[in-house]
């Protein structure tokens, strides 16, 4: 599976904060009905191994990554558990070198210039850049993009529909990441239709930008 190309190919990547274990695989199908077979499951909190765990087995079709990951220990634990790919907030060396030492996608987050150099460092040529609402959006992004273009970025931080496709109209995004199709309170709720819907819309307004509409 070339994780990347998925990303890409989706272009959005939904950021998931599970709270109960029971949630997790109906979560997943969720976004899978909706059409979207990728998920990052943010490690804030005590069951997000555990989710991790039960979607890579029991939703194999789902790509699932660890997001809010901050040290190599989380990377070695999320990976152990069945993450495909790693998401991390800041720029930890030690997390980066692990995982392209153990050819994991790891997408590391950089939001000055001296941090996407130590990224590039590394090997890495897709970063995220969050919170992309506090940072400066758009406006911020190109500036960004300017001096680094073999650089591309996930924005992630207050995208949502409104403004999905201003985003992906930057060259140098990647894709986005995002929460507002499976929002913590509709996955509390058992709101999976919602969830569905709500990323078939998303995945909707991507085929409608992908051609121009």
């Amino acid at each position: 599976m070339n994780i990347n190309q998925l990303i890409e190919d989706a272009r959005v990547v939904p950021v998931v904060i599970l709270e109960r274990l029971e949630l997790a695989v109906p979560t997943a199908q969720a976004l899978l009905r909706g059409g979207l077979p990728l998920m990052e499951v943010t490690l804030r909190t005590d069951c997000a191994l555990g989710a991790i765990r039960e979607i890579s087995s029991r939703c194999p079709e789902v790509c699932v990554g660890a997001g809010t990951v901050t040290c190599e220990a989380q990377a070695c634990a999320a990976v152990d558990a069945g993450a495909k790919f790693i998401v991390s907030p800041g720029l930890d060396v030690a997390t980066v070198r692990y995982c392209v030492a153990n050819d994991i996608p790891v997408f590391p987050g950089c939001v000055t210039p001296t941090e996407i150099m130590a990224a590039l460092a590394e090997g890495i040529r897709v970063v995220k850049f969050f919170p992309a609402n506090v940072y400066g959006g758009v406006k911020a992004l190109r500036a960004l993009a300017a001096p680094f273009g073999d650089v591309r970025f996930i924005p992630t931080g207050g995208v949502n529909e409104n403004n999905l496709k201003e985003y992906l109209d930057e060259p140098a995004v990647f894709a986005i990441g995002g929460s507002y199709m499976c929002t913590s309170k509709d996955i509390k709720a058992g709101n999976f239709q919602r969830i569905e819907e709500l990323t078939r819309t998303a995945i909707e307004a991507v085929k409608e930008w992908k051609a121009g509409v």
